[in-house]
């Protein structure tokens, strides 16, 4: 792995992570994709709108189609014909998610299918050896993803057990990777002392970048901010930001200004096949009556295939009919709006005009930019 730090502008930074597959420009927001597919789009779509890297689920993908078929393909890029990067979540979201269906010990997370009810247990191991088995470029060390609101003593205990499965998790990886790349995940809840004392433990373990967990987990959006805030100062500068599951735009430029390097979330086609697209200004809600007959396309500021081809009355009636088409014309619109804003983040780094872009963003909303 190669990580450079081409720019910066306070904490933001404007980057070039190259994985085995790709080269990913940083800032960056990757689609996800849990069971090998982001729906609605073809692989070739998300190639054409400018993506580098998406994520995969080991834990779903586990679960269905199996290893032994993965196998089969050598991995799940063949699998999927995606022939860039992939990022895999270890199963630590699935143990906050599917919080009714599983035990938690020492050794690991005995887990209840949601399919059929069946046992599935899953350890650090566990975890790292289904993501090398799907080949993912970058793999994530097996966490305890804490609970919102949690006690300082919650927080503290699972972050514990997160810094132990993250030990087995990198010294199971050192012995099997093969061009792999590893990143270690910062816990501690929402308080500052331990998010320090997980981020000091995680940068002196030999991952290869730092995310930060628990943050997209019912907390207000207030506490997200006071612990990027905290943490933006002690991020290790050499090796790339990872906020997992997050966020709205005003997310991920708050994330940006704070030292995040990669987002992911799946909020941009969740809301796409329920009728909410993102445009320069705000949300716009293409199912309202005002969209009936409009000939306008949906944002006159994006370049996406669908907003170059087709009109708001369109998009609205294909809606209204329950079309397929509607989800994917939709999906490919919001995609290519976050991927725009990236881009936009990163050019506007790369000429020292950072300051300017905020002020745009927040000014073609009508918001009130936050303070550093």
């Amino acid at each position: 792995m190669t990580f450079k730090v081409l720019n910066k502008h306070e904490f933001a930074r404007r980057g070039e992570l190259i994985t085995k597959s790709s080269t990913v420009q940083t800032p960056v927001f990757m689609p996800v994709g849990t069971y090998g597919t982001v729906k609605g789009l073809t692989p070739q779509q998300l190639h054409d709108i400018g993506f580098e890297i998406i994520l995969g689920n080991a834990f779903h993908l586990h679960l269905r189609p199996g290893l032994e078929t993965i196998k089969k393909f050598d991995g799940l890029h063949d699998f999927m014909c995606w022939n860039k990067s992939i990022l895999t979540d270890s199963g630590g979201f699935q143990i906050w998610s599917l919080n009714e269906l599983r035990k938690i010990t020492e050794k690991g997370v005995e887990f209840k299918s949601p399919l059929d009810g069946s046992k599935i247990f899953m350890s650090p191991e566990d975890s790292i050896q289904t993501q090398l088995t799907l080949n993912a470029d970058i793999i994530m060390a097996f966490d305890e993803c804490t609970d919102y609101p949690s006690s300082q003593d919650e927080a503290e205990n699972s972050m514990n057990l997160t810094h132990r499965w993250a030990k087995r998790s990198i010294d199971y990886f050192q012995k099997h990777k093969d061009g792999h790349l590893l990143f270690g995940i910062v816990q501690g809840g929402m308080y500052k002392d331990l998010r320090t004392e997980s981020l000091e433990f995680m940068s002196n373990l030999d991952f290869d970048g730092i995310a930060l967990g628990g943050l997209s987990v019912g907390e207000p959006k207030k506490e997200k901010t006071k612990i990027l805030k905290h943490l933006a100062p002690e991020l290790p500068e050499n090796k790339p930001h990872y906020v997992m599951g997050v966020g709205t735009p005003e997310e991920l430029v708050e994330g940006v200004r704070y030292g995040i390097d990669m987002f992911d979330c799946v909020m941009p086609t969740r809301n796409a096949r329920n009728g909410f697209l993102y445009t320069s200004k705000g949300i716009l809600k293409i199912r309202n009556s005002e969209h009936k007959n409009s000939t306008k396309p949906i944002d006159e500021n994006c370049d996406s295939y669908t907003n170059r081809n087709f009109s708001r009355a369109y998009l609205h009636h294909l809606d209204k009919c329950n079309e397929i088409l509607a989800s994917t014309l939709m999906s490919i619109h919001n995609l290519a709006y976050f991927h725009k804003l990236m881009s936009d983040i990163r050019k506007s780094l790369e000429e020292n005009k950072f300051e300017e872009f905020l002020d745009s963003f927040y000014d073609m909303r009508s918001l009130k930019k936050p303070q550093l």
